[in-house]
């Protein structure tokens, strides 16, 4: 790997240098006050669906202390501009009404700007594995990258970028169902063992309905039919622990289940192979595992 992919797969940092804050890029010359109507949306942007609750939380944040840091924007002609980085920032300051905002230009060619997007939001763990996947796939159809480039410049691993990939093999009703964070990774991945669509699709409405464990998934896959299980208790989380499983599944992007006992409790994580196993690891500790 080269000095300049090793550089790249750091992120958003390595593609543009540090970014400033407003002060900083004041204090540089760099600042500009351009119109908010003159901003377009990224056309590489991954995510396809931004967290209303999160964006009003930033609006106030915004409100209270003003925008810390710029936004990055590339020229697009006739005095306009297109947002490279710092979307959340665009939309919470529309929100509020605001007609100017501050910003950093700066001018980077179609795939950096796909990269950036990727990265920005791969760091901010703001992207459902469906979601990551197109982005990857966007990377080698239409900038035509090996996925080993894609992983040294997204900075991950060459086979969780396959791994990711592999997803979009799955039906597009399988697929809503992975982005909407209903069915989770293991149990996607599971599917993909079955050649036939119309089966992926009822076995995955099954383990959403019956909330089928990844191992019934896998031997159901196996098997081509659905598991015929016992009568059983239902594991009935409250709402408020459900909600911390779902941070964790969103933040971790893995199967995650909390079991209170009285003050106390368990967190039970799965992984799925020794890369799985790295990269939860690596999330949890803010470094990778040398053990």
């Amino acid at each position: 790997m080269t000095d300049q992919k090793r550089r790249l797969g750091r992120g958003l940092e390595a593609l543009l240098g540090p970014p400033p804050s407003v002060e900083e890029a004041r204090a540089e010359g760099a600042l500009m006050e351009i119109p908010l109507a003159r901003v377009r949306a990224n056309p590489y942007q991954p995510r396809r669906e931004f967290d209303k609750e999160a964006l009003a939380d930033l609006a106030n944040s915004l409100k209270r202390s003003g925008l810390l840091q710029p936004i990055i924007v590339r020229p697009a002609g006739d005095g306009q501009f297109e947002l490279i980085a710092g979307e959340r920032r665009m939309r919470a300051a529309q929100s509020l009404g605001w007609k100017q905002i501050g910003a950093v230009v700066r001018d980077v060619d179609n795939r950096t700007l796909l990269t950036l997007a990727l990265v920005e939001n791969l760091q901010r763990d703001q992207l459902s594995p469906i979601d990551e996947a197109l982005g990857y796939r966007r990377l080698t159809d239409e900038f035509g990258m090996a996925q080993g480039d894609v992983a040294d410049l997204v900075g991950k691993s060459r086979p969780a970028v396959a791994n990711a990939m592999r997803l979009l093999r799955l039906p597009q009703a399988v697929q809503d169902l992975v982005h909407r964070g209903d069915l989770a990774m293991g149990h996607a991945r599971a599917l993909l063992q079955l050649n036939d669509p119309k089966q992926m699709r009822l076995l995955a409405e099954q383990a959403v309905r019956d909330g089928l464990s990844v191992r019934e998934m896998e031997a159901a896959a196996r098997g081509g039919k659905a598991p015929v299980r016992r009568p059983r208790a239902t594991r009935k989380p409250s709402p408020e622990v459900r909600q911390v499983e779902d941070a964790l599944r969103r933040r971790l992007k893995t199967d995650v289940f909390v079991t209170t006992r009285g003050k106390g409790g368990r967190i039970t994580l799965n992984f799925y192979s020794n890369d799985d196993l790295a990269r939860v690891l690596e999330l949890i500790l803010g470094e990778p595992f040398d053990g």
